[in-house]
Parts: C-alpha cells; sequence; structure tokens
C-alpha cells in the first residue's frame, strides 16, 4: 500500500468513530510496523487533517478542510469543464506553462492542446500523468512530498525548484476568494502557489462559483496579482460587484 493510500485509510478510520486514531490499531489493520503510522500522522498532521496526540491522533474539525480530489471531481464536473476549456483558450502556441494542483485543473489538463511545442511544469501528478501522454508537450513534475488529499507535491522541495525558472502563464486554483484575497487549505500548499505566481509573467486564477465569497485558512495571493479571474455562472451579483470592484478582470463563463 502506498502512503497516499495508507493516508486515506487512516483518515477514513477517523472519521468512522470519534476522530481519534491509535498505531497500534493502524498498525495492525493496515499491516504496517507503527514507524510507518507514525510517519503518516505526522505527514498529515502537516497538512492541518489531523493533530498528534500520545499513542495516536485527533481528527481536527474546526478547520473547512477541502475534500479529496476523487469527491471534487464528482462535484460541479459542468462547471468545471466550462470554466477549463475558457482556461486552455488562454494558453500560448509556444512556452512554459505552470499548472497548479486541484481537480479544476486536472480538468483543464483533460482537454490540454497537443499540438502546441508547451513545457508544463506542475505539481498536480495526476494531471502530470494525462499530459505526459502527449508527444508534443514537455512535461516537467515538481519534486516532494505528494499530498494525500490533493495528489501534489507540496513541500520545500517543489517551492525551491520553482525558483529561476521563466514561466510565462500560471493557472492556478483556489479554495477561496473574495477581494481581500485568493485562499486556500495548509500552508504548504499556500507557498507553492504564491511561488508559482512570483515566477510567472502572467498568472490567470480559475474557481468555481461556491468558492468566490468563502475565505479559507490561508491567503496565497491579492485578487491584483492576477492577470484574470475566471468562475462559472452560478457567482452571484453582489459576488461579482465585490470583485469587479477591486479592479480586477473578471470572466463569467456560462452554460
Amino acid at each position: 500500500m502506498y502512503p497516499a493510500e495508507r493516508q486515506l485509510a487512516i483518515l477514513a478510520e477517523a472519521r468512522s468513530g470519534d476522530g481519534r486514531v491509535s498505531v497500534a490499531r493502524l498498525s495492525a489493520r493496515l499491516g504496517v510496523t507503527s514507524t510507518t503510522i507514525r510517519r503518516d500522522l505526522d505527514d498529515l498532521e502537516r497538512d492541518g487533517v489531523l493533530r498528534r496526540q500520545h499513542g495516536g491522533a485527533q481528527l481536527v474539525r474546526t478547520v473547512p478542510f477541502e475534500p479529496a480530489l476523487l469527491v471534487r471531481r464528482a462535484t460541479d464536473a459542468a462547471e468545471r469543464g466550462r470554466i477549463a476549456q475558457a482556461v486552455v483558450q488562454l494558453l500560448p502556441d509556444d512556452g512554459v506553462v505552470l499548472l497548479d494542483s486541484g481537480a479544476l485543473m486536472l480538468s483543464v489538463a483533460e482537454i490540454f492542446p497537443t499540438d502546441r511545442d508547451l513545457v508544463v511544469v506542475t505539481n498536480n501528478l495526476p494531471a502530470a500523468v494525462v499530459l505526459a501522454a502527449h508527444p508534443c508537450l514537455t512535461v516537467i513534475a515538481l519534486p516532494g512530498r505528494v499530498r494525500s488529499l490533493t495528489q501534489a507535491t507540496v513541500d520545500e522541495r517543489a517551492r525551491a525548484r520553482l525558483e529561476g525558472l521563466n514561466v510565462d502563464l500560471a493557472l492556478l486554483g483556489a479554495n477561496g476568494l473574495t477581494s481581500a484575497g485568493a485562499t486556500t487549505t495548509i500552508p504548504a500548499e499556500a507557498a507553492i502557489k504564491h511561488q508559482m505566481i512570483t515566477t510567472a509573467r502572467r498568472s490567470v486564477l480559475a474557481v468555481t462559483a461556491p468558492k468566490v465569497g468563502v475565505t479559507s485558512f490561508c491567503r496565497f495571493a491579492d485578487v491584483e496579482e492576477f492577470e484574470q479571474i475566471i468562475t462559472d455562472d452560478r457567482i452571484t451579483e453582489n459576488e461579482r460587484d465585490d470583485l469587479e470592484g477591486a479592479g480586477i478582470e473578471l470572466m463569467v463563463v456560462t452554460g
């Protein structure tokens, strides 16, 4: 069993009961050593979803962290597809593109044009697999620890690899967006996203409408740092006025 699979199993165990998990019980159930389980619990604590305790860990329920990638893929599929279609229209004919983690960016990867000489740098491992099937694309997957919920590399190695790159366009997602800025769930994700914006000449943010008006845990950018923000037509008039009042270019895709 891979670490990501074990960590999903650990979260399922925590959510099925009172939120507590023990090292001994998990070790017996998953058939791995206590040392391996402790390492998994440490990773999940860094992700902000568990809090380590003596002999185990406790599920964090107070912060609205995101669902797993597979869960998000099953929601808002039609709207996410329309947004993805709008995003790919912004791709250059050649050059270097950064692709962020998340379900929406995976949808972008699935309809990526295959007739352009593009270099795609991404921490989105499912997207990297999809894009690598196209011979004309050069795909560079960022190194680092894979976060189980997002299937993305998120640690300092991934952030540091972005430094010094010359990138034409960064395509990013977020867990929350208001006129005060774009937010995500944990500091490690925020650090990667911020570095992507810093590295790129242009940055575009794409989010489904339910994320507009929502503030998540960690702010990674001011709205002014994006050349354009793309969302779907479920956005409310007040939310639209709030964003456009901040002076940004907002594209609303319709069904």
